[in-house]
């Protein structure tokens, strides 16, 4: 064991705690790929949704080579690119984990005013806050904030400090707050008018609730087809709740980070939405 480069030791002692990992070169950036899978001849990993190594004995595909499995991290082929690495990185998705990172100090500011305590990591210019929980990457959700999760890699930096605590919605709530103008947010449903009070009125409000958790829970549980398996639930909801002028911002919210964590795009729950509400007529 002593033989082997300090990169892949640090990366097999992760690996067996079930965090996935890969070697960064010099740049910090993953290695590029085999002439077997250049340009994604290959055809890459399947909807690049899920990470392991690829079918080609090299390091391709950046964060979806990560894998917890020491006979691919200690194969000829990973062996030469540990040799030639500058450190590790992993997949904090494939380990159940979300890395909030915060690029400078005025990031790391608004972090400490806004965000609950969890384990931190400090970085060149600034620390990483790492939850228990996968959700959707997405850079740039505010100044110097990116988040890495889900079909992203972030550097090891250490152990951290600090007890981790579970992800917490406002976190979640950035991947949808404030969007560009090419991505709109989700807003409350135009409904028609004529429903008093906006009251729902096939029974009690509990069962608007039971239905969007009813909704959360379907989206979550997809394995495969999640596309449509978004698309198919928000018809739903929208053919129970959508005359009925119950539906508020936070309920589609609810539904749009729920299909976000699988690995969908705003514009796509968007899209599932808006032609979810068209066939409806509404």
């Amino acid at each position: 064991m002593s033989t082997l480069p300090e990169p892949l030791r640090t990366a097999l002692a992760l690996a067996r705690t079930g965090v996935p990992v890969l070697p960064l070169r010099a740049g910090k950036t993953p290695f590029g790929n085999c002439h077997r899978c250049a340009g994604n001849a290959c055809g890459g990993r399947p909807n690049m949704k899920s990470a392991g190594p690829c079918r080609c004995p090299g390091v391709c595909h950046a964060w979806a080579a990560a894998t917890t499995d020491p006979a691919v991290l200690t194969s000829p082929a990973w062996t030469a690119a540990w040799h030639r690495a500058v450190t590790v990185a992993y997949h904090p998705g494939g380990a159940g984990l979300t890395v909030v990172d915060l690029d400078d100090a005025a990031a790391v500011t608004w972090a400490r005013e806004t965000l609950p305590a969890t384990r931190t990591m400090e970085t060149t210019r600034g620390e990483h806050w790492i939850y228990r929980g996968a959700m959707t990457s997405h850079n740039a959700v505010r100044p110097g904030v990116d988040i890495k999760s889900t079909m992203a890699y972030a550097r090891w930096l250490g152990p951290g400090t600090g007890t981790m605590t579970a992800l917490p919605d406002a976190v979640r709530a950035l991947a949808v707050k404030e969007p560009s103008p090419a991505r709109p947010a989700p807003q409350t449903l135009a409904v028609p008018t004529g429903v008093r009070n906006g009251k729902c009125p096939h029974r009690t409000p509990t069962y608007l609730a039971r239905g969007i958790a009813m909704a959360e829970q379907r989206i979550t549980a997809a394995s495969n087809a999640v596309h449509a398996t978004v698309y198919r639930t928000f018809l739903a909801v929208l053919s129970t709740h959508g005359r009925c002028g119950c539906l508020t911002d936070a309920h589609i919210t609810r539904l749009f980070t729920a299909a976000q964590t699988k690995g969908e795009t705003l514009r796509h729950c968007t899209d599932a939405w808006t032609n979810a509400r068209t066939r409806l007529g509404l």
